[in-house]
């Protein structure tokens, strides 16, 4: 059995990485830039920060924002019209996760018009082409949708989350600049880095981890253990942690797969509009709990990376419980809640069905059920 690795081309990382835009255009040639980017960041000026850039070299672009935090097939449908309207001959896509899935899906009609039907893409879609040429900088230090083969899409009208995943997604160029991320609020850092969290805990444990996946998730998860906190706090080192954290762990879980977690946050969010890192961080601990007797000794190293004392005298169950008191520990910490007051019973049934038919499940390391989900999401009541 041969194991699979897709990675960026090319990434720049460090304080002022988008710098090197404007030479990554001229050594390609293109003419106009599609800017995907949502209304927050045109709001706060941190979509101006690239920008800028632009205009002092006279580069033309294009600004799309029509972009929602769990973005839609319509913001799909309409960014491809806005693309093919615009002249444009390659993409920047700045933001988390919704500028960036939002972008690929563009990406990936614009030169493949026969999955034009956004839904078409849902699971492994065998498209032909690559994506248009895209630079990808991330503003949160959590999604690494920047590094990742992989995009999610809201299907208002079932109320349901769909999974994309495409090798031809996955941007050519990634530019992890921290400054990009000073701006975050509190509460975004927060739920951010804990969908980083997820991400690396869950690639480390899915069924297809292996050793590559697994350096880099271990040191994600070392590294958000270590910068979180800081990060949350405003210390611009801890963003500079974050920023290099939820990259590494992208480059893993995009070739790994993630587990129930995902699914259970993918439909917390599509039902109540849930941030994505919220439902993933009150869900990563319960699900950390649920998977415990399947991960071998992976949580024992979980532990010791999260700082931990004494891992190696400590018993199997000692030590699974003490990986699964880490996280629910740094979860609280950074100010994450507990249990969500929108479930109701009622949603149960719809919730876990959902789950169950979500494209992350089947890489979670324990087989479940629907009624063992639903079982699951009462934990959040």
């Amino acid at each position: 059995m041969s194991n699979r690795f897709v990675l960026n081309g090319i990434s720049y990382h460090g304080k002022g990485a988008i710098q090197e835009i404007p030479g990554i255009i001229e050594s390609k040639g293109f003419h106009k830039a599609f800017i995907a980017s949502d209304p927050g960041l045109l709001k706060f000026g941190v979509t101006k920060k690239v920008t800028d850039l632009l205009d002092a070299k006279g580069m033309a672009y294009e600004i799309y924002s029509d972009i929602k935090p769990n973005p839609t097939i319509e913001n799909v449908q309409s960014g491809v019209k806005a693309y093919l309207n615009s002249g444009a001959d390659y993409m920047i896509t700045i933001g988390g996760g919704s500028s960036m899935d939002t972008g690929k899906a563009i990406g990936i009609i614009v030169n493949n018009p026969e999955f034009a039907d956004v839904r078409s893409l849902e699971g492994v879609a065998p498209t032909k082409k690559r994506t248009v040429f895209t630079i990808a900088v991330p503003t949160t230090g959590g999604t690494g949708a920047e590094s990742t083969i992989n995009y999610v899409i809201t299907d208002v009208e079932k109320k349901r989350k769909f999974v994309c995943v495409d090798p031809n997604d996955i941007p050519d160029v990634a530019v992890v600049d921290p400054d990009m991320m000073a701006s975050m609020p509190k509460g975004l850092t927060a739920s951010t880095g804990m969908d980083a969290l997820t991400h690396a805990i869950e690639g480390y444990t899915t069924k297809a981890a292996w050793e590559l996946s697994d350096c880099l998730d271990l040191e994600a998860i070392k590294l958000i253990g270590k910068n979180l906190r800081k990060a949350v706090a405003g210390d611009p080192e801890g963003r500079e942690g974050m920023a290099l954290a939820q990259y590494v762990t992208a480059m893993a879980y995009s070739n790994v797969g993630l587990g129930i977690a995902h699914s259970m946050a993918h439909t917390l969010g599509a039902l109540y509009d849930t941030p994505h890192g919220v439902a993933c961080a009150m869900m990563l601990p319960i699900v950390m709990e649920y998977n415990a007797e399947t991960t071998g000794e992976k949580y024992r190293e979980i532990a010791r990376v999260m700082g931990v004392a004494g891992v190696d005298q400590m018993s199997q169950d000692e030590y699974r419980k003490a990986a699964v008191e880490a996280v629910r520990q740094l979860s609280k910490d950074v100010g994450i809640p507990e249990k969500l007051e929108a479930l109701k019973e009622s949603d149960l049934d719809f919730l876990a069905e959902s789950a169950y038919a979500d494209a992350c499940r089947p890489g979670n390391p324990k087989e479940t059920s629907v009624e063992e989900l639903k079982d699951l999401f009462r934990k959040l009541m």
